[in-house]
């Protein structure tokens, strides 16, 4: 396997993935969490990625992208100072328990580092149906916090 950050030319295979993502936890938790579609998440890539709101740490099996996880940064009091905030991360179902992510985990903390981020944050999808998911963050290197994630839609 090889990781590396992808560029706009490689945007639609991640909108791709980021909606088997989200297709992934409306499936298991049977709740429609999120309404995103190909187009529009290639177009919200594209964009995020020139403009240089959004690293996409990508890993290929040949060319092919398997996985990926996608940052951006935020700045925060609490965090001391600027930090990463991993917003999608996602692994193939037929590449998981290969250490696959567990390496796409070690990049994105080495990206972190050359950014000089204080730290990483993500949110983990529902439980407890992703509690094999939190587990695997934990088992590399994440603390639980506390709390929950919230929203609130503008409309």
């Amino acid at each position: 396997m090889k990781y590396k950050i992808i560029d706009n030319s490689q945007s639609e295979e991640i909108a791709k993935l980021a909606v088997c993502l989200t297709n992934e936890i409306i499936e298991r938790t049977g709740i429609k969490h999120f309404d995103v579609d190909v187009p529009l998440a290639l177009s919200l890539c594209q964009t995020y990625v020139s403009n240089g709101l959004y690293n996409v740490i990508a890993a290929f099996d040949e060319n092919k992208i398997i996985g990926f996880g996608a940052l951006c940064e935020s700045h925060s009091l609490y965090a001391e100072g600027s930090f990463g905030i991993i917003q999608e991360f996602y692994v193939m179902p037929n590449y998981r328990s290969q250490d696959i992510g567990r390496e796409l985990i070690n990049e994105i903390v080495n990206f972190a580092k050359n950014k000089q981020w204080k730290r990483l944050e993500l949110c983990t999808p529902p439980l407890p149906e992703f509690d094999r998911t939190v587990k695997f963050y934990q088992a590399n290197g994440f603390e639980i916090t506390g709390g929950y994630k919230m929203k609130y839609a503008i409309v």
